[in-house]
């Protein structure tokens, strides 16, 4: 009893650790990377104190198992063996690297095996990325569960789970609004209402959500809608207890082979829903090979069939515009495209697109302003290249792919390697007056051709080497807290240097060009994708004495 009750209030502990972590996440001061990894640290934590006192711990009735061993990867096989030619994907790759800005991955599995697989340096296989929306496809897989457990309905209000949270005199519409139409993005709600919505609010989001006015009759008025996303994770924690990545686990994750997931909360301690979710590319792949295969993994079913008909198929109207891949329809959480296909997808292009008549998924990760460029290169080059049989080999186009895969990388600071005023400016500290980017102080250390940049940032000092070759450290600048991140920089003129910064768990990177001119220095910094502006403001800064 003695080493349960350590046990339980070591739980306690790291639970409390995790809630201040959220609500200093939701006030704006520290990244969803860093969520991320302190609820990582804490479960590693707590999973070593149970296997060191070997004991069996019980909650609800059910006794708690670490994870598996290592995910059994899914199976490989060339192109041709599936029927889609190296060369059809070679020309994706090719037309991808020229014309997105940016691509971080792509997986193409083909009748269940991966037949290419690429990432753009800094990005890599192992590492988990945010998937924003898409994170969204994930809780219509939890709630499919429940309704076919029985503990939901897809016509229960949206009232009844929170008596707590509801207004004093609900309307109508409000009474009206069903978990269906949550899933179907069609709760009423207007759009200027929607984008009143702020998950950093101090208020329950919950009862924040059933505050907003219900313009229309729930079931009749599409509007994207986020929050609604929320209230089906915060409607299966009420029926289960559990977060969404709890519930999860042995249910979705746990059998098919993703580890160490990693999902955001509330400062309620509910999983995000909407978005959040953090896994790797090959993940996103395992998400969709399951959709295309009814539910079934490995001889077990882990959703129910007619869910995934059902999720995937048009429950509402979108719009009318053949040509445009937002107005196919809506499922439940799932967007239907052209060409008969569905998929799930997020901000700055964070695709799971499955194919139910090629058998084929496709999952990219990437940081791009236009998503649908994205998509349309896939319907031009990857949908028409795929045949019913097996191709014959070609080992020399294969092995073009193949080299041409290993040599993608984000594009690199363009410029020179060196500069004559490298030697001069070399060490000199230039500071900045109070601005909104929290940027105190800059300054450059040159030796023999590298470069280190080392910058203050709300009173923290950050280093990083921005060499011609993309290099891995922590890093934080602007509202971007320590994080990893990787680096390149060339001097674009003699007096102008660019540092180029990829947050590689995430879409984004920086561009820094700092344009030194005697004591000043001109910093202009320009994200490549932002939900706000992308440009920041300029700031000059000025040498500092003795600096």
């Amino acid at each position: 009893m003695l080493l349960l009750d350590k046990t339980a209030r070591t739980y306690n502990l790291l639970s409390y650790v995790r809630q201040k972590v959220a609500s200093a996440f939701f006030a704006g001061k520290i990244s969803l990377a860093m969520v991320c990894n302190t609820v990582l640290l804490s479960t590693t934590v707590l999973m070593k104190i149970l296997l060191c006192l070997i004991i069996p711990v019980c909650l609800c009735g059910k006794t708690l198992t670490c994870s598996a061993g290592p995910a059994t990867a899914l199976p490989r096989s060339t192109p041709e063996e599936q029927g889609i030619s190296s060369a059809a994907i070679l020309e994706f790759i090719k037309a991808a690297d020229r014309q997105v800005d940016t691509m971080n991955s792509f997986m193409l599995v083909r009748h269940g095996h991966v037949v290419a697989e690429a990432w753009w340096a800094p990005y890599d296989s192992g590492t988990r990325h945010e998937l924003y929306s898409l994170s969204k496809s994930f809780t219509s897989t939890a709630i499919g569960m429940l309704i076919s457990d029985g503990r939901l309905s897809l016509d229960d209000r949206v009232l009844s789970f929170f008596p707590e949270d509801a207004p004093a005199e609900p309307g109508e519409n409000l009474q009206a609004m069903r978990v269906r139409d949550l899933l179907c993005m069609s709760t009423g709600h207007h759009e200027d209402e929607v984008k009143k919505f702020s998950f950093v609010s101090s208020e329950r989001l919950t009862r924040q959500f059933l505050a907003m006015p219900v313009a229309h009759k729930p079931g009749t008025h599409f509007v994207y809608n986020t929050a609604a996303t929320y209230m089906l994770s915060a409607i299966a924690q009420k029926i289960t207890g559990k977060t969404l990545l709890e519930f999860l686990g042995p249910r979705l994750f746990d059998p098919l082979g993703i580890q160490e997931p990693l999902w955001a909360a509330s400062p309620q301690g509910i999983s995000l829903g909407g978005f959040g979710l953090s896994i790797r590319t090959e993940d996103i792949a395992r998400l969709g090979q399951l959709y295309l295969q009814k539910g079934q993994w490995q001889g077990r079913q882990l959703a129910p069939a007619s869910w995934i008909e059902a999720a995937t198929a048009r429950q509402t109207s979108n719009g009318s515009d053949p040509e445009s891949d937002w107005e196919q329809g809506y499922g439940y959480q799932f967007w239907r495209c052209r060409h008969g296909l569905y998929r799930g997808d997020g901000a700055f292009g964070q695709f799971c697109i499955v194919m139910p008549e090629q058998d084929a998924v496709v999952a990219i990760t990437s940081g791009t302003r236009n998503m649908g460029s994205v998509m349309n290169l896939v319907w031009d080059n990857l949908l028409p290249a795929m045949q019913q049989k097996r191709l014959k080999a070609n080992p020399e186009t294969h092995k073009r792919l193949k080299t041409a895969i290993a040599g993608l990388a984000v594009h690199p600071a363009q410029g020179a390697g060196n500069s004559t005023l490298a030697s001069h400016i070399s060490g000199r500290r230039f500071v900045f007056p109070a601005n909104s980017q929290n940027i105190e102080a800059i300054s450059l250390e040159c030796t023999n051709g590298s470069v280190t940049l080392l910058a203050r940032v709300s009173g923290i000092d950050h280093r990083i080497d921005c060499s011609s070759q993309w290099s891995r450290e922590r890093f934080g600048f602007g509202r971007f807290p320590a994080q990893p991140a990787a680096a390149t920089g060339a001097w674009a003129s003699e007096s102008n240097f660019t540092a180029k910064i990829c947050f590689y768990e995430t879409p984004f990177y920086i561009t820094l060009n700092l344009a030194f001119s005697g004591d000043q220095v001109v910093l202009d910094c320009e994200h490549n994708v932002s939900f706000g502006p992308t440009r920041q403001p300029q700031l000059t800064g000025s040498a500092a004495a003795g600096g």
